[in-house]
């Protein structure tokens, strides 16, 4: 099927991960996200009366503005709402579930700055809703009539905090010993996000020592210089507080990256390293699998290798990971980005869940993150985008199919070649892997030039 084909079938208000938009501003305006909101309502409607919708968001200060126009066309329905007011997105997942809600709404841009917000979408199993779904929703709102003024109103929706802290009680009840972290030593970054006041609170649960990075989350410093998108401070903090760990969460809460106690951080590859051999070792990973994305580094499938642990690899997305792993009954998976799922646990990726389980690993074993981690060693990576004037399927461009099969033939099994389209830019990127730097520097050379010669913009 062409691009254009495509384009025509693919949800166009959703992207990857939701709808994302700076606020105020198309998909993000007040007609749009009423009107959405009255689209949903009567979409789960069709399978029984009075729906019941969950919502919760970060700490954005649009977060409350979109909360109150979601509501007033989702009330127009009449659909029950349950707010849990500031929660992680996977928080809204799991009370879905818990409370045996219709659908679960995360207000939030994740790990986007302060002037964008998002609406994210989770069914009644706490999954995020299916392209085909969104796209259903896309067309029921395209064909309903503009509102009228009253219905534009923004509803207030009073907090319930009893979901919230049925979450809270969840994580502090993952592991069989109350005190399964005591001794050690956590350093947080909480990116002024929806984990500020959550993640301390689990921590110390477990018995840990917690220390947070200082910051108050005042509408508008959610992931400023901080949090999984900027772990520097929280390395330098980890270094100078002699801790034993470091997290960092992202905006919220669906990711989290490690530091060590030399202040090196960690990422998604790194960490399904270390919770796949742990879970091997336990007998808890049934089969000895893993999904991994097309970009995780091919080190991590020599390092599971040894400990006969298979890495299936599937497109870049968190969607594309919990799809594959379904299809195919395997219980861990994730991203470098440190979004990551355990299935028996999570029915999407909880950066809380992922900190305290790996956590947990480093207390149980009694040594060092970087310990725990050295027979895993990165390959040499390089990552090259080509702008290009049209996205021809490369088989279909002689040159570049020929440099293709050329860098293929040289990697011979000891390297690996992604050469794809971006799904949102003008772009042909170039991913490359090799045991020899100079080597692979090479070959992304080659194929640039041929891209740039086929199909180039300039």
């Amino acid at each position: 099927m062409s691009d254009a084909r495509l384009n025509d079938v693919r949800p166009r208000l959703f992207g990857t991960d939701g709808i994302r938009a700076p606020f105020g501003e198309h998909p993000l305006d007040q007609p749009t996200v009423v009107g959405l909101g009255r689209a949903l309502g009567r979409t789960l409607a069709a399978d029984g009366d009075s729906p019941l919708v969950v919502l919760g968001g970060d700490t954005r200060d649009s977060t409350a503005t979109l909360v109150g126009w979601l509501a007033a066309g989702l009330a127009s329905t009449g659909a029950r709402l349950e707010h849990l007011d500031t929660i992680p997105t996977p928080g809204v997942a799991w009370a879905v579930r818990a409370l045996r809600g219709s659908a679960g709404i995360s207000i939030s841009a994740s790990h986007n700055p302060w002037p964008d917000n998002g609406i994210k979408l989770f069914d009644a199993d706490g999954r995020k809703w299916s392209p085909a779904a969104e796209l259903a929703l896309e067309r029921a709102l395209e064909g309903a009539a503009d509102l009228a003024p009253d219905e534009l109103r923004s509803r207030v929706v009073p907090v319930d905090r009893a979901g919230h802290e049925a979450y809270v009680a969840f994580l502090t009840g993952l592991f069989a010993r109350p005190d399964a972290l005591a001794g050690l030593s956590v350093v947080l970054d909480t990116a002024n996000g929806a984990t500020h006041d959550i993640a301390p609170r689990v921590f110390a649960a477990h018995g840990a020592q917690v220390r947070r990075l200082p910051g108050t989350p005042d509408g508008r410093n959610i992931n400023l210089g901080c949090g999984s998108t900027h772990p520097e401070a929280l390395a330098a903090a980890v270094v100078e507080a002699g801790a034993d760990l470091g997290v960092a969460f992202d905006g919220d809460g669906d990711r989290a990256l490690l530091v060590d106690a030399a202040g090196e951080v960690r990422d998604g590859d790194a960490m399904l390293y270390l919770w796949a051999r742990a879970l091997f070792a336990e007998g808890h990973l049934d089969p000895p699998a893993i999904v991994a994305t097309s970009m995780s580094n091919l080190g991590l499938e020599h390092a599971l290798a040894a400990s006969g642990i298979a890495v299936v690899r599937c497109d870049v997305g968190d969607r594309a990971v919990m799809e594959t792993m379904r299809e195919r009954g395997i219980l861990l998976g994730g991203e470098q980005s440190g979004h990551l799922v355990h299935a028996p646990t999570t029915s999407t990726g909880d950066g809380l869940v992922t900190g305290l389980a790996l956590a947990h690993v480093v207390a149980r074993a009694g040594r060092p993150l970087a310990e725990l981690l050295s027979g895993f060693r990165r390959f040499p990576q390089i990552l090259r985008n080509v702008r290009v004037r049209e996205k021809r399927p490369f088989a279909d461009i002689p040159a570049v199919a020929a440099a293709q099969a050329a860098v293929e033939a040289e990697l011979a099994g000891s390297g690996r070649l992604v050469l794809r389209y971006s799904g949102t830019e003008p772009l042909a990127r170039i991913m490359l892997e090799g045991p020899v730097l100079a080597v692979i520097e090479g070959q992304a050379a080659r194929l640039e030039e041929a891209i740039r010669g086929a199909v180039g913009s300039g």
